[in-house]
């Protein structure tokens, strides 16, 4: 029985362990976080390519913790802000920065 409870406190320990590890820092994100992100991330770009007057191409996605980034090249400047819009409306989104430009 002392072998299985030390066993038992010894899985518990290291898991703990493990867990703070998983934790995030100012300048890193936990794991928890970055598959958030990703998810973020994917939905942005979903939305974007499904919009008919857009180029996904040319807008590049990249999210921090929430905090979307756009970036690239388009043709027109209303693009840019649609792109904005649409990324907004995301949720999980917690902010935008437009860092489209136009050509």
């Amino acid at each position: 029985m002392k072998i299985a409870q030390r066993f038992a406190t010894a899985l518990f320990a290291a898991s703990m362990l493990a867990a703070t590890g998983c934790a995030s820092t100012d300048n890193r994100s936990s794991t928890g976080e970055y598959l958030d992100d990703t998810v973020i991330t994917a939905k942005v770009k979903a939305s974007i390519f499904n919009e008919p007057t857009l180029k996904a191409s040319e807008i590049n996605v990249e999210t921090y913790k929430g905090d979307v980034q756009l970036s690239g090249f388009v043709a027109d400047p209303m693009d840019a802000t649609k792109a904005v819009e649409i990324a907004r409306g995301v949720k999980g989104v917690t902010s935008v920065k437009n860092d489209v430009r136009v050509k």
